[in-house]
């Protein structure tokens, strides 16, 4: 009885464990394949209502660059809304997002709008 308890104990920790490996599946590279150059990204959970932070502070994504986008390492969220501002200010977003089907996602500007491939 008492090794099948530990056999419980130990394969309980083995799955917990796997699944903080896996945590912060979100994280991916956006990259900028639009020909113009991005001013701001902003990335929000979908459930939340406002934007937040721009994640490249004073910097910016030329055309051909790229900006490595992490989550904390607890997160377990997947979908997310993202948004870019252009030099010019336009605006393009893309909403409910599974980032965790992704390890990067190139933006591409096409016939007057930007689309988003996930790869």
């Amino acid at each position: 009885m008492q090794r099948f308890i530990r056999l419980c104990v130990a394969v309980t920790a083995c799955l917990t464990l796997s699944s903080v490996a896996f945590a912060g599946d979100a994280d991916f590279k956006l990259v900028n394949r639009t020909g113009y150059q991005v001013d701001h990204v902003y990335v929000s959970a979908t459930t939340t209502k406002s934007w937040g932070n721009d994640i490249l502070g004073q910097d910016t994504l030329g055309d051909g660059d790229s900006v490595r986008i992490s989550f904390p390492r607890h997160s377990t969220a997947c979908y997310f809304d993202i948004k870019v501002v252009y030099h010019d200010s336009d605006t393009a977003e893309w909403k409910n997002v599974n980032l965790c089907q992704y390890d990067q996602i190139s933006i591409y500007w096409e016939g007057g709008t930007t689309r988003a491939v996930g790869e």
